[in-house]
This record gives C-alpha cells, sequence and structure tokens, in this order.
C-alpha cells in the first residue's frame, strides 16, 4: 500500500489517542504514538505493527519543549516530514472552582494549551515549506458550554478551539488545514477518571443517551484529515451525543 503520509499523534497511548493512531495506520499512514507513558505508547505501536502497519513509539510529555523537539525529530528520522499533527493528549482534574488551586489551573494549560502550541510550532515549518499538512486538535464540548467541576478543563479546551480559529486563518492560504473536533463525552479512561455521579448526571442529560465510543470521534478525524474536508478551515465539528447542537 502507497503511504497515505505521516502522522504524530499525541496522547495516543489510549482512548481517543489510540483510536486515532489505529484508523490512520490502518489508513495507510505511518504513525508516530506518543504518550507520556512508554509502555502505552510501545503497546499500540506494537498492535499496529502486529497488523502490518507503520507505527514509531515515543513517548513525552507535550507541555515540555525538550520532549516536543525530541518527538519531531525522531518522528522526521523514522518516516520523514510530518504531513498530519493530531493534538490529541490529554488531563482530567474534577473539582469545584472554590477547591481549584493554580497548579491545577497551570497543569491543565500546560498540557492542553501550551501543548497544542509547542506541537503546531514544531510542525508547521516544514508544512509551510512543502505548502501542504493538516493539523485537527482536540478540544472538548465542554469548552463551548462549561462544565461542572471542570472550569480549568472547559477554560483549557475553549483556548484550544480559539488557538485552531486564529492559526487556520494564518495559515490556510498557504495550503495548511487547521481544524478541532470537540467530543462529548467518550467512553475513555480519562472520562472515567471522573466521578461516578458526575458521569450518571452527564449521560441522563444528553439527547442520545449515551456516552460516545472512541473509534466515532476518530472518524470524525480521519474525515477531516481527508481530501473531502477540503473546505474546512478552522472549524469545530462536535461527535458530542447531541450535548451541543450548533
Amino acid at each position: 500500500m502507497k503511504r497515505a503520509g505521516v502522522a504524530v499523534v499525541t496522547g495516543a497511548g489510549s482512548g481517543i489517542g489510540r483510536a486515532v493512531a489505529e484508523r490512520f495506520a490502518a489508513g495507510g499512514y505511518a504513525v508516530v504514538v506518543n504518550d507520556l507513558s512508554a509502555e502505552r505508547a510501545e503497546a499500540v505501536a506494537g498492535k499496529i505493527a502486529a497488523a502490518r502497519g507503520q507505527a514509531q513509539a515515543i513517548a513525552g510529555d507535550v507541555s515540555r519543549e525538550a520532549d516536543v523537539a525530541a518527538l519531531m525529530r525522531a518522528a522526521e528520522a523514522a518516516f520523514g516530514p510530518v504531513t498530519l499533527l493530531v493534538n490529541n493528549a490529554g488531563h482530567v482534574h474534577q473539582a469545584r472552582f472554590v477547591d481549584l488551586e493554580p497548579a491545577d489551573f497551570d497543569r491543565m494549560f500546560a498540557v492542553h494549551v501550551r501543548g497544542t502550541f509547542l506541537c503546531c510550532r514544531a510542525v508547521l515549518p516544514a508544512m509551510l515549506r512543502q505548502g501542504a499538512g493538516v493539523i485537527v486538535n482536540i478540544a472538548s464540548q465542554l469548552g463551548q458550554i462549561g462544565g461542572v467541576e471542570l472550569v480549568h478543563y472547559s477554560a483549557a479546551k475553549a483556548a484550544v478551539i480559539g488557538l485552531t480559529k486564529a492559526l487556520a486563518r494564518e495559515v490556510s492560504d498557504k495550503g495548511v488545514r487547521v481544524n478541532a473536533v470537540a467530543p462529548g463525552p467518550i467512553n475513555t479512561p480519562l472520562v472515567m477518571a471522573l466521578s461516578e455521579d458526575w458521569r450518571r448526571t452527564k449521560a441522563a442529560a444528553l439527547p442520545l443517551g449515551r456516552f460516545g465510543e472512541p473509534d466515532e470521534v476518530a472518524a470524525t478525524v480521519a474525515f477531516l484529515a481527508s481530501p473531502a474536508a477540503s473546505l474546512f478551515v478552522g472549524q469545530t465539528l462536535g461527535p458530542n451525543s447531541g450535548d451541543v447542537m450548533l
């Protein structure tokens, strides 16, 4: 099979990131599987390789500039210039606003916002030289409507949506498409880390009546990366069980 491109997927050791990495590998991409945990990244890359796909596991913290630089150097050394970046690395922490500490707020923004910024900054020069590339940022529907006991998470995801729109305005005419996906609650380890009460209340409020599955989000990401999405620029698509209707 002809290689479709080179994809870097952050936070790909589980949940949405894993589903995205596996989907792109099955579609002919060489995939760099990044995760904070080397063990999780290697497990996903191993599964892709077992299915005769191309994958490289590279551990690292996307909030650290040195880790991101190392990630992108390793990706290019293994497969060549990155043509697709999926900023999926995530972090969750649940607390009422009055109980939040500055460190909680800072870590949330470090992973979601600083991490997205650093990864975009690292891949853009090569994409701009090539006049082509795709970036998909994983946001959240809570960045659009807010979430109880998740003020810092909601704020960080809103920032990702804003970053996506602004960056798209800068680089779309140069051949690089930037969009976001804002999933609703998905059956992932991240969501399962929230309290049972939070999950029960949220599920009852969803028009669809259920949480989504990682593969359903991966399908949206795959669409945005495909030629079929050629007119999608700075958009935020919402596989969210009806939690947000635009």
